[in-house]
């Protein structure tokens, strides 16, 4: 087969046919989309203007508002004009873009593994909070899994269009991903697939071993609690946290750890909507029906708003 020309673009399938059901479920994405771009970015402002949220725990949810609020915006823009206008390409250039910020988002499971770190320093080290879980620390945690998501993006985005593509350059998804963009290359891609396999089993496994091994040790911290209060409110404060674990990980496992002959296109776009744009709308919903704080947070920006415009 002719190799591909480098001037071409790549064609995206997409999501959605034009069919008055393929239109209606195109709308309520955009507004689950929508929904997850304002939650998480009332998630910031409420960390930012609230002291009472000027804590690592709630720096560390952040980023992780920031990189939900990246993850949509890599998608959702794209595959929304190209439906309304009826156009499928994405220049080469796009396409590495695409993967490099969707990979950036493996970030989150090191962000999560920070976040049960900071717990079991909270629950089971309270006198040395501010020395086991410093603002410094926190920082390096951050700037950490920014670093190994980019690393590891960076490096998926230049080997996957290193390759000679073919003829054939339809892509059978609604973005580029790293896994279907190799398919199409004229080359031996083995490798690349079983190390880029490894990478995103590293990424999704190092993390959960961390979370495991803080909330095994918070368990039995808290099952030595004698006061019913005291074991309640641990479990308040731990709850969000797991909810969002199971989520996000669970999603991660079953899109990237699960055997390729058990995969098809069709299962490929389900399950990465969910773990794409379901599960960051989720995130500050969890966050904020669940914590008191960020609730009273909440109120009180509600009351100054509602105070401005009573002026």
């Amino acid at each position: 087969m002719e190799n591909w020309n480098v001037t071409s673009d790549f064609i995206l399938l997409g999501l959605f046919k034009h069919t008055g059901t393929h239109q209606f479920l195109f709308v309520i994405l955009l507004i689950i989309a929508f929904m997850s771009l304002v939650g998480n970015a009332l998630m910031l402002l409420l960390i930012l203007l609230d002291p009472r949220l000027h804590r690592p725990m709630y720096f560390l949810l952040s980023r992780l508002s920031l990189m939900d609020m990246m993850l949509i915006s890599t998608i959702v823009p794209k595959m929304a004009v190209d439906y309304l206008r009826g156009s499928k390409s994405i220049s080469l250039v796009g396409c590495g873009f695409q993967i490099f910020f969707l990979t950036l988002g493996g970030g989150e499971c090191f962000l999560s593994a920070a976040m049960s770190y900071d717990r079991y320093v909270a629950i089971c080290h309270p006198l040395r909070y501010p020395v086991l879980m410093s603002w410094t620390l926190c920082l390096r945690m951050i700037l950490g899994s920014w670093f190994l998501g980019a690393a590891d993006g960076l490096i998926q985005a230049a080997a996957t269009l290193n390759f000679s593509f073919c003829s054939t350059h339809e892509i059978d998804h609604f973005f580029c991903e790293a896994p279907t963009l190799v398919h199409l290359a004229c080359a031996d891609t083995s490798v690349f697939e079983y190390v880029m396999y490894l990478c995103c089993v590293l990424m999704l496994l190092v993390p959960i071993s961390l979370i495991l091994i803080s909330y095994s040790l918070i368990l039995a911290a808290v099952l030595q609690m004698h006061s019913n209060e005291a074991r309640k409110k641990a479990f308040a404060t731990c709850s969000s946290h797991l909810s969002m674990v199971r989520l996000f990980f669970g999603a991660g496992i079953f899109t990237y750890m699960k055997p390729k002959s058990y995969r098809s296109a069709n299962y490929n776009k389900i399950v990465l909507v969910y773990y794409t744009i379901f599960t960051p709308v989720l995130s500050p919903l969890i966050y904020s029906l669940r914590n008191s704080e960020v609730k009273g947070a909440l109120r009180k920006c509600m009351d100054q708003c509602a105070a401005l415009g009573h002026e």
